[in-house]
């Protein structure tokens, strides 16, 4: 019932949009009233208010604590029907105790189930979940961009709350506050603001295509996307923990300086920079010397990756991005890169990534 309401509204938007954007001699109807246009407005208004409506009575708020004080506060949104509830790690931290509040207005103590600082993921669970709950369902497919989306959450602790937006990209990579890089990221213009973290990101079918994380700069807001969820959260239901694939390895974009001072015959891929010691790539993966130029340190010498396992990889972010999509720790992999002048391919097997 849910989403066959939701399936009229969105019908009903785009029908109404597809009419008034064809020309009066094609459609022999007469130009576009103030009426019509009104009228594409209250129906997306209609479709936003629906999936405040049936999504909201699913999406909590947490508070933490740290033994002496109130620590910090964020959102989450009930995941099965075993009262596990979905957050994000940092929200939780290192909290003595952690609170759930629902939209009834009762707090219930919560166990931490698992955490992840990398995907900054986290799971909860609640023994006496409401009845009135229900688990919201997560999209198998990446949001295209262009598509609507809410955000539902506690912005600054204000309950229940709902902003919408568009999803502005996919396949973003994010720098978190501790210098961790969380790849395959949705980026939208949703406001997404302190307290919101660990809402969802909800399309217009009400499925969840993210996990809200961060906000940076005006517009610009991030959410853990489902691939990673899929990959991480089941872990932390079962071990209580995720194992990363680790290259070990310290990298730089190819950028024309670069090719320039390495006599690189293409601008593309990813130079080494340096490998960790004793990492899955020591050893195996060939340093690069930073040289001082005018132009500041540059890498000189080091192998340049071209492609993962026959994948063409243009940047950094598209490694990271592959690393955490495709593989587990334990994987071999084969780099193919650019030493000395010529095309060779590499086998690594990849570590697990150490605690932070």
């Amino acid at each position: 019932m849910r989403q066959g309401y939701i399936a009229v509204a969105i019908v009903a938007v785009i029908a109404t949009g597809i009419l008034s954007n064809v020309p009066p001699s094609l459609s022999q109807e007469p130009p576009v009233s103030d009426n019509r246009a009104k009228t594409v407005v209250t129906s997306q208004e209609q479709l936003y208010s629906q999936l405040y409506a049936n999504y909201s009575d699913s999406v909590v708020s947490i508070r933490v604590t740290d033994g002496s004080s109130d620590g910090g506060q964020g959102s989450g949104f009930v995941y099965d029907e075993n009262g596990h509830i979905v957050t994000n790690q940092h929200v939780i931290g290192d909290a003595e105790s952690v609170y759930v509040n629902f939209k009834d207005g009762e707090w219930k103590e919560a166990e931490v189930v698992g955490s992840d600082v990398y995907s900054d993921l986290a799971v909860l669970r609640i023994s006496d979940i409401p009845a009135y709950t229900e688990p919201l369902e997560i999209a198998r497919q990446e949001p295209l961009p262009g598509s609507i989306v809410v955000a539902l959450g506690n912005p600054f602790g204000l309950q229940e709350t709902v902003t919408h937006g568009i999803v502005s990209g996919v396949n973003r990579s994010m720098q978190t506050a501790n210098n961790f890089i969380i790849p395959d990221t949705v980026q939208t213009d949703a406001p997404i603001n302190p307290g919101n973290s660990g809402g969802p990101l909800v399309n217009a079918a009400g499925e969840v295509v993210g996990v809200n994380r961060a906000k940076r700069g005006d517009n610009i807001g991030f959410a853990i996307s489902t691939t990673i969820m899929r990959q991480v959260i089941p872990e932390l239901l079962t071990d209580g923990e995720y194992e990363h694939a680790y290259l070990g390895v310290s990298l730089r974009d190819v950028t024309p300086r670069v090719a320039e001072m390495n006599d690189l015959p293409f601008v593309k891929g990813v130079m080494v920079v340096s490998t960790i010691e004793d990492g899955p790539s020591d050893g195996v993966l060939e340093d690069s010397e930073v040289g001082r130029f005018s132009s500041g340190r540059i890498p000189v010498g080091g192998d340049v990756i071209l492609a993962i396992d026959g994948r063409d990889i243009a940047s950094s972010q598209q490694l990271s991005n592959y690393l955490a999509t495709n593989t587990q720790a334990g994987d071999s992999i084969t780099l193919t890169v650019w030493r000395e002048g010529q095309r060779q391919q590499v086998s690594i097997t990849l570590g697990e990534r150490p605690q932070p």
